[in-house]
């Protein structure tokens, strides 16, 4: 079976194509870097990342990004012999301006080197490109209204200004023409995300609708030109999830049509998976699959017929789904540092320019972290990390520093944004020497800001490599320390609330999304860059 979600931990927006009897999968990284991830399935169960396709400043700078802005919902598709990505980097959260700007790269190999981002437009985010059957181009993308009174929907005016089109023309490698309100989107509001495919004559448009949160929904419509007009599903939402309480999969929205070679139907959709008794995802927003069919009437639903997805659903007939990614899933994994290059697990922060944050070179062997700018940094972090995927995990890593000044810090970090992390660090007090102190900041501002005086202080011996673990249950964090010549882990610090690191928590499901991550972070408020270097890293699923 394929089992839902097929993607886990953050991995939202996901956009699907599919080349031959090869599928992919496109999905949103926000301020993480390289932007965006596309994994590689031949079955729609077992998915693989292959490519981070935005590599270079030219394409992606997000230095001073805010949280939760930079690469937002990425289109993934296929034509004229090569691949196509369109993407969003968002410079602006708060206030009525989102400074969205739109991109385009092409690639002949997913896998390959992408080309020089080609400028679009910024009048809005969640672009897509649909490529029609006589050869043109169009651009779809949400509308944003600045001269909005209210974030929220009617009766207050709301700057989610329907989505727009416009043709592009890939020779000039530029817009052309007028652009054209085309869809204004249901009663639900806030639509976006749109996505665009051709069948029997009709021009089907998804949309997602509802906000990020809890009422979050797809949307779908048609029509018989790219303009429109475009009417309504008789069911307005083939698939969302209401009467969240007793549901694994919630805050269903946000997905795109596949077709496998064979005519079998499915739609990718975004999800989440609060801890039990908790509106808190720690795990992010993820990706699921559901199987549909076409009705008599034209429109497509669920081989169910209801619009709340399914945990497992049925892989393509003849395909070769196997339980491999189920098993690889629930695998501990063991990261040495003994390569040129960073393993595809991590991530880091905003910048283009890893070799300031990192090396593994300078130092063989070893993950050598440069001490950059505090925490709480919008532009240069040396915080390399990967993603939480499960609510019960272990991680653990082994650091040689040796501060001389509480100006210097390294250490592990569960880390969800600037004001949501825990933080387990190795640091120098004046009449205590090196030692080790908890930081942490339990929610959005103003209330976490308060939060980052450092807590819990232990002394340790003055030199060698440490031990650092947390260990994750549900809601529940704790940290450990210990020496590395002789192993005896002790808990730094009280039960910390894990549930902080989500979507939901501080200033709630609109305003942040992405997902928690666990890793390795310096920080040298000085400005001398003074390394700490990580022999190793372990991630451990638990049950």
């Amino acid at each position: 079976m394929i089992v839902n979600p097929i993607l886990t931990g953050f991995n939202p927006d996901p956009s699907i194509c599919r080349v031959g009897g090869d599928y992919y999968i496109a999905t949103s990284t926000f301020e993480w870097y390289p932007g965006v991830q596309i994994y590689h399935s031949k079955n729609l169960a077992d998915w693989e990342l292959v490519a981070r396709p935005l590599q270079r400043a030219q394409q992606l700078d997000m230095r001073g990004n805010p949280d939760s802005c930079g690469v937002w919902a990425p289109c993934l598709s296929y034509a004229d012999d090569k691949f196509w990505l369109v993407y969003t980097d968002v410079k602006r959260y708060d206030g009525n301006f989102k400074d969205a700007h739109n991109y385009i790269v092409t690639s002949s190999d997913v896998t390959g080197t992408w080309s020089d981002a080609i400028y679009v437009n910024s009048g809005g985010f969640d672009p897509t490109l649909f490529h029609d059957d006589d050869g043109r181009k169009w651009f779809y993308n949400l509308q944003w209204n600045h001269r909005a009174t209210s974030l929220g929907d009617s009766p207050l005016h709301s700057p989610f200004g329907g989505i727009v089109m416009q043709e592009y023309d890939a020779s000039l490698q530029k817009l052309v023409g007028q652009s054209e309100l085309v869809f204004t989107g249901s009663k639900l509001g806030i639509t976006e995300a749109p996505h665009v495919f051709k069948r029997n004559g009709y021009y089907y448009l998804i949309t997602a609708e509802g906000g990020t949160g809890y009422d979050h929904a797809v949307t779908h419509a048609r029509g018989t030109s790219v303009r429109g007009p475009f009417e309504l599903h008789p069911d307005t939402h083939p698939l969302t999830c209401t009467d969240t309480a007793d549901k694994q999969l919630q805050r269903v929205g946000h997905g795109q049509y596949v077709e496998t070679p064979g005519g079998e139907i499915y739609h990718t959709y975004l999800c989440s998976r609060p801890l039990p008794g908790l509106q808190r995802s720690p795990l992010g927003r993820e990706t699921g699959i559901e199987q549909c069919e076409w009705g008599d009437d034209g429109w497509l639903r669920s081989v169910d017929g209801g619009p709340q997805p399914r945990v497992e659903v049925n892989p393509p007939v003849g395909s070769d789904a196997s339980e491999s990614a189920v098993a690889n899933h629930s695998k501990p994994k063991n990261y040495q540092f003994d390569s040129p290059e960073l393993p595809m697990d991590f991530q880091w922060l905003r910048t283009p320019f890893p070799e300031r944050l990192f090396s593994l070179t300078q130092r063989p062997g070893y993950l050598r972290l440069f001490g950059r700018e505090s925490i709480g940094s919008w532009y240069e972090q040396s915080l390399v990390a990967r993603r939480q995927q499960h609510f019960r995990y272990t991680a653990t890593t082994f650091v040689d520093v040796n501060p001389q000044s509480f100006t210097h810090s390294a250490g592990l970090v569960a880390y969800y944004n600037r004001f949501k992390f825990h933080y387990l660090q190795i640091s120098h007090d004046e009449t205590l020497g090196r030692i080790v102190s908890v930081m942490s900041c339990n929610g959005d501002y103003p209330d976490g800001a308060l939060s980052f005086a450092p807590a819990n202080v232990v002394g340790v011996s003055a030199e060698g490599e440490l031990g650092l673990h947390v260990n994750v249950q549900d809601h529940e964090l704790r940290f450990y320390w210990t020496d590395a010549k002789e192993i005896n882990w002790q808990q730094v610090g009280p039960t910390l609330d894990a549930s902080v690191l989500s979507d939901e928590a501080g200033r709630g499901e609109h305003a942040s999304f992405t997902g928690a991550f666990v890793g390795m972070l310096a920080f040298d408020t000085t400005g001398r860059g003074l390394p700490a270097d990580f022999s190793s890293f372990e991630y451990c699923p638990n049950k």
